[in-house]
Order: structure tokens, then C-alpha cells, then sequence
């Protein structure tokens, strides 16, 4: 046991992803379970269960995962020592420690729940500064930034249960959201071109047959995804986030033109990451379009909360487990079916307000049993990866 606990603390990746799995599966139960019934166990009256579920999933789950990720990440990057067994077990108990806050709600003061609860993102950008500083090159450091502004959404959404503003959770929630979704702009743009050249590198394709970037078009995208995500924190009004969205939005697509994606195809540990990305522009123009009038404005934020947030973390955490526990960079087919059934489960929640209105709670339902579905595939591939010991890599 003893062994264990040491090598599940030993590398950031591991601890972290394994619970955003765990947490992804649980808390989308707690949810389907109050769909189904109306219970959501002891959180506090005061806490509207939709934005606990949004909140979980925000600031719960994706942050599990994008602590993992940095860990492991930002040292590769650096040449700085990684965290070791102390930093990563007392982070992971801090973002623990959040997350029973939220849960027993009702017997937690709220400004305790606050403390508790923003306390993990700044250990976690302390520690990556930490790091980053080491080699301080500007397109790194922005992560700081960014991370800043997801924590800045959490914020809000304490003060208005706090009392101190009365309508801020909204916009502290979709703050979140979009603060996720720019660093996967950021993060996506990266890894998912490079991961397609690698890969066809290894297969003998031609220089001018990789993938290419546009610069006019990764600014667009880029900083049209993070002025998007300031403009909701400010509470902008929807004739101004409207284009801002759907400009953005396109400009990914216009990347994804030029990333191979056909080539990418073949390879499900490849074609997960190019289909979060699309999911991600897609989500924008919804978004843009819903904000102009046409359109539901909260299932075009689940196609970017579950196609983009879910599918792009289900896909760094499959392959990054893989490839840091010296496993073949092969997608499990259990694993390969939890990408597809993560995009259903976008797609089917973004379809219950738009196409079935009449069936409105089953649809929902079955949303989440998707999401659910894909979480446990993901726990069977790559638990053993996470929770076992690293395999020696033939030559």
C-alpha cells in the first residue's frame, strides 16, 4: 500500500487524472440523480443545483485535470525539478478539500466554502511560476494569466453566495468556461499540430505534407477566444459577444484547415484531439449565434463545456498517461469508444433544448449517461496506466 501511495504521488499526472476520473463520474451521477428524483444530497438550499453542477464541472473536474497536466508538462518545458511526492499530495488535498466543501454545502459556511475552494488554483500557479520562470518565454507565462482568469470566475461565483453581489454567479460561470476553453485554444494550437507532425514524421510523410499554422489566424483565434472570455467576466452585452464568438470560432476552423486532420483519421489518439478542437469552434459560432438570437445560449456552452473541455481533457489524459507511464501512444479500443461517446454526449445535449423540447429531461439524461459511459471506459484504459508501475518501453 505503502508503495502505491508513493507512486501515485511521485508524478503530478497521476493522482491528478485519475481524480478528474473519478470526480467526472461522480458528480455527473450526483446530477443525473437529481434529474431523475430532485436530490442532490446535502448541499445547502441556497446553492441552486444547476450551478453546483456547472460549478463541479468547472472548477471541480477540469481544474483536476489541468493541474495534472501542468505538472507533468511545465518541467518538460523548463528543465525545472517536477513536483514531487509533498507539493503534488498537498495540492491534491486541497482541491479535495474544495470539493467536499461543495458537497455538504448545506453544513459549511460559505465563506468557508470560498477559502477552501479558491485556494487550489493559486498553489497550483505558484508552483508553475515557480517553474516557468526558469525559462520565462512570454507564450508560456500567459498561462498564468489564464489561469488567473478561470480563478477570477470562481471568485464570482462565491461572492454572490457569499451575499456580497447579487448577480455574479452567471457570468462567473461562464468566465470559468470560456478560461477553460482559452487555454485549449492555446494548448490545443499547440499539441495537436505537433502531435500530427510527429506521427506522420514517424510514418515517412514529406515535409510539406505537415501540418502548418496561419499567424494571422492563431492570433484571431487566440486572442479573439481570451478577449471573449474577458468580455463575459465584464458582463458585456450579447450584440458584443455575439461576433466576437462567431469570429473566433471560425478562425478555428480556418487552423484546423491547415492541421491534417484527415491524415489524423487513423490514429484515434490523434483524430480525439483534432475532433475536441472542431467541437471547440463549433461551440463558439453556436455560442456567437445564440447571443444574436438564434439559437439556445446554454446547449451551444455544453457543446463547449463537453465536446471541447471533456473530449480535449479525456484525449491529453489518455495520451499523457500513456506515453509518461512508458505505454505505447495506441489508444485502447475501450478508450477510443469513451472519445466517441463523449462527442454523442455533446451532441445529444445540445440537441434537447433545440430538437427535443418534448422530451427534454430524457434527453438530458441520456446526455449524462453518456459522459458517464465515457468516464468508465476511460478508468478501465487507463487506470493501469495511472495507478501502476511504468513499463519498460521495447526497443
Amino acid at each position: 500500500m505503502k508503495t502505491f501511495f508513493a507512486r501515485l504521488l511521485g508524478e503530478g499526472f497521476r493522482v491528478f487524472f485519475l481524480m478528474a476520473g473519478l470526480y467526472g463520474l461522480v458528480a455527473m451521477l450526483a446530477w443525473e440523480g437529481w434529474l431523475d428524483t430532485g436530490a442532490l444530497g446535502p448541499v445547502a438550499p441556497a446553492v441552486v443545483p444547476s450551478f453546483w453542477h456547472a460549478h463541479e464541472m468547472i472548477f471541480g473536474y477540469a481544474t483536476a485535470a489541468m493541474g495534472g497536466f501542468f505538472l507533468t508538462a511545465v518541467p518538460n518545458w523548463t528543465g525545472a525539478p517536477a513536483a514531487r511526492h509533498v507539493f503534488i499530495g498537498t495540492a491534491a488535498a486541497i482541491w479535495l478539500a474544495g470539493r467536499v466543501a461543495m458537497w455538504f454545502a448545506g453544513d459549511v459556511s460559505p465563506l468557508m466554502i470560498a477559502v477552501i475552494d479558491l485556494a487550489f488554483l493559486p498553489v497550483l500557479g505558484i508552483k508553475i511560476a515557480s517553474q516557468l520562470i526558469r525559462r520565462p518565454k512570454p507564450q508560456n507565462m500567459m498561462f498564468l494569466g489564464l489561469l488567473a482568469l478561470i480563478w477570477t470566475g470562481n471568485l464570482m461565483v462565491h461572492l454572490q453566495w457569499l451575499g456580497v453581489t447579487s448577480d455574479s454567479i452567471q457570468a462567473g460561470l461562464r468566465g470559468g468556461l470560456m478560461g477553460l476553453i482559452s487555454m485549449i485554444t492555446v494548448l490545443g494550437g499547440r499539441v495537436t499540430p505537433a502531435f500530427t507532425r510527429n506521427a506522420m514524421n514517424r510514418a515517412g510523410a514529406r515535409p510539406e505534407e505537415f501540418p502548418f499554422s496561419r499567424r494571422p489566424v492563431e492570433v484571431t483565434a487566440i486572442g479573439g477566444t481570451i478577449l471573449l472570455t474577458i468580455l463575459i467576466l465584464l458582463a458585456a452585452p450579447s450584440v458584443v459577444l455575439g461576433p466576437v464568438a462567431i469570429i473566433a470560432g471560425l478562425a478555428q476552423f480556418v487552423r484546423l484547415t491547415g492541421w491534417r486532420t484527415r491524415w489524423a483519421l487513423g490514429q484515434p489518439i490523434l483524430w480525439s484531439l483534432h475532433l475536441a478542437m472542431g467541437m471547440l469552434g463549433l461551440g463558439e459560432i453556436l455560442l456567437g449565434l445564440a447571443h444574436l438570437g438564434l439559437g439556445d445560449e446554454v446547449a451551444a456552452l455544453h457543446i463547449l463545456g463537453i465536446g471541447a473541455v471533456g473530449g480535449m481533457t479525456i484525449a491529453v489524459m489518455s495520451r499523457a498517461s500513456l506515453g509518461h507511464s512508458g505505454r505505447p501512444l495506441v489508444a485502447p479500443r475501450p478508450m477510443v469508444w469513451g472519445y466517441v461517446l463523449m462527442a454523442l454526449a455533446a451532441v445529444t445535449r445540445w440537441s434537447a433544448p433545440v430538437l427535443f423540447s418534448d422530451s427534454y429531461i430524457p434527453v438530458l439524461l441520456l446526455s449524462g449517461a453518456l459522459w458517464i459511459a465515457a468516464f468508465v471506459l476511460f478508468l478501465i484504459a487507463i487506470g493501469p496506466a495511472l495507478t501502476g508501475p511504468r513499463v519498460q518501453r521495447m526497443p
